[in-house]
């Protein structure tokens, strides 16, 4: 790989461990891209060829056995190149270093993945009427367990009265996550979140519909890259602008992938994201002085002590139980789907070995 091609794929994220896993694919001919767009199994990457369209392999399609194995925005991506064509064939995807992912809407139990290869997550919240703490719980699980540094971006300061007492409430529960208060409407803010925007840094924006990730990002970039609509009257929630995930390039050097609003946000595989987003009960819980305490009544139980002193927010706790009974719920389910999809896998082969082994 020479050094204009080095500089280019440094410039969209690439680092030695990425090269490290390509070795073996360059050897055979192959060039490297990344998504930036995701359509109907029909991708847009970038690479030392520029721009080109891409689609996956019958083979990597068929040995596919979930969505984590197809590529999502942000991923490296191993192609063939048709540069005379602006295509590609995509082979094989490059293992993630981070991955943000939620479970898919309604009762399927499925992955979802927003955004891959991600250094940092922006969750945007909006300071007006559609604050709210709980949402932002559900988030900083997510996001300490994609693998990416979570920052809170608090938007629309412009029209919030009480910016101190709002931000009060984020500090409560967003324990060691830096927290930054923006108005993109006046320009306000924005230069605090300069530091993550450094040449190659990739940040996915997340957050419900008109938090202002649009508005946002088109302050950043200095243009009008992404649509953006009013909030609706009366409830002050905002209409869906962004319809698809997107990475686009910062004139800092940056990257940032734009995501749809979500309003339903169901957690997913989230054990290490879990202790992460509740670290202060899980450690008021270690002083507890039954190891297998439910904090309800048992006795000598901290979490009960520190709620009645006044330590622990009641609220706080009890997202921390509802929250936890949804994991537990999702795991049952996603245990019979794997023994389902195993069986599906087997009965796969034993057909190909029917067909393979020769007539009498």
């Amino acid at each position: 790989m020479n050094q204009q091609v080095q500089q280019t794929l440094q410039s969209l994220g690439w680092n030695e461990a990425f090269a490290t896993h390509f070795a073996p694919f360059a050897e055979q001919g192959y060039s490297v891209g990344r998504i930036t767009l995701e359509h109907k199994r029909i991708y847009r990457l970038l690479s030392e060829h520029g721009e080109l369209l891409g689609e996956i392999t019958g083979k990597l399609r068929y040995e596919a056995t979930g969505r984590e194995d197809y590529p999502a925005v942000g991923d490296w991506v191993v192609i063939s190149p048709r540069a005379e064509e602006k295509k590609a064939t995509i082979h094989a995807l490059l293992p993630r270093k981070s991955k943000f992912s939620r479970k898919v809407a309604g009762d399927s139990v499925e992955e979802q993945i927003v955004a891959a290869n991600v250094d940092t997550v922006f969750l945007v919240n909006a300071l007006n009427n559609d604050f709210n703490i709980r949402r932002m719980e559900r988030y900083l699980i997510l996001a300490w367990e994609s693998g990416a540094s979570p920052v809170i971006v608090l938007s629309k300061a412009d029209l919030c009265d009480d910016v101190d007492s709002r931000l009060r409430e984020v500090e409560s529960v967003a324990i060691g996550v830096p927290i930054h208060v923006v108005s993109s409407e006046l320009g306000e803010g924005l230069e605090q979140l300069a530091p993550y925007l450094g040449e190659g840094k990739t940040i996915a924006l997340m957050g419900s519909s008109g938090v202002g990730k649009s508005t946002l990002i088109n302050k950043l970039s200095g243009s009008d890259m992404q649509r953006v609509s009013e909030v609706r009257e009366g409830d002050d929630r905002g209409r869906h602008t962004t319809t698809h995930r997107e990475l686009f390039l910062l004139p800092s050097g940056g990257l940032m992938i734009d995501t749809p609003g979500m309003r339903e946000l169901q957690l997913w595989e989230a054990d290490e994201g879990f202790r992460g987003a509740f670290d202060d009960i899980e450690s008021i819980a270690e002083e507890c002085r039954f190891n297998d305490c439910q904090h309800v009544r048992e006795p000598g139980c901290a979490v009960q002590e520190a709620i009645a002193d006044g330590m622990l927010e009641k609220a706080r706790f009890d997202s921390y139980l509802k929250l936890q009974r949804e994991l537990a719920h999702l795991a049952r389910k996603e245990d019979a789907r794997l023994q389902a999809a195993e069986k599906d896998k087997w009965k796969k082969i034993n057909v190909q070995m029917r067909q393979r082994k020769p007539k009498r």
